[in-house]
């Protein structure tokens, strides 16, 4: 049986980590290098660092945050945000990252997933997918681009069928509908997706306590799932939340720190 991974998410603007509901009503919630160290503490098994506005503002992610966070680091760490080629992913590797998220520019020219696979290999390749619930059709997802300001017209599930078959050897899914709101993870959505592809899943969007990221992980079928805000304000831990995932049989890597420790 494979570990199942907690991935704090680090969502960056302007040097800060930010976080909003839906993607939007952003607020600051600390210093991106601090927070990535003290999430690995808790026993985080990963950090996603995504430039939030680096598509949208068509500018090149801030690799000086990337390096400096990924110098303190042990654990993966993928950067994302304003990937827009295959030099693109070099300049994120060379900077620190195991692994490079690309999302709207996969959408403009796919081939650039076939590119940095082809030359980076897919374990280097996550395709980062926001979708949003298709109103009328309760089983439809549609992609957007651009930080999720852009409707794309692609089905969710379909999209991340090609982005395997062009090379990437993760998704990460975020559910824009649950994005911040802590209702739980959109399952539906992330079961469809984890049936399709023969790749990890990385279920985004929603995570409101420990027992959603159980949710996602035992009953969607996701290999790991992505926390934010509630970490950021404290309502919980990664320890707390790898407790839960034991308890409910579900394998992860272990932290030996304790509640007490973490506290100090």
């Amino acid at each position: 049986m494979l570990t199942r991974r907690v991935i704090v998410c680090l969502d960056v603007q302007g040097g800060r980590v930010v976080k909003g509901t839906r993607f939007v009503d952003l607020r600051d919630v600390g210093d991106p290098v601090e927070l990535a160290e003290r999430y690995e503490a808790e026993g985080a098994d990963e950090l996603c660092f995504l430039d939030i506005s680096a598509s949208s503002e068509e500018r090149a992610t801030m690799l000086d945050i990337a390096r400096r966070t990924a110098e303190r680091l042990f654990i993966p760490l993928t950067i994302g945000g304003g990937i827009r080629s295959a030099d693109d992913v070099a300049r994120a590797l060379r900077a620190g990252a195991d692994k490079v998220a690309i999302n709207s520019a996969a959408i403009a020219r796919p081939e650039l997933l076939e590119e940095a696979s082809a030359r980076f290999g897919a374990q280097c390749v996550v395709a980062s997918i926001d979708a949003k619930r298709v109103s009328g059709s309760p089983h439809a997802y549609e992609v957007h681009s651009h930080g999720g300001r852009t409707p794309t017209g692609r089905d969710a599930v379909a999209w991340a069928r090609e982005c395997v078959g062009r090379g990437a050897g993760e998704i990460l899914l975020t559910s824009i509908d649950r994005d911040g709101a802590r209702t739980g993870y959109d399952l539906e959505m992330t079961r469809a997706v984890a049936d399709a592809v023969d790749v990890p899943v990385i279920a985004s969007g929603g995570a409101g306590n420990a027992g959603h990221v159980c949710e996602a992980i035992v009953d969607a079928g996701a290999d790991a799932a992505l926390v934010a805000g509630i970490l950021h304000e404290g309502l919980t831990t990664v320890h707390a939340i790898k407790q839960v995932l034991a308890e409910a049989g579900v394998l992860v890597r272990r932290t030996s720190f304790t509640q007490e420790e973490l506290a100090k």
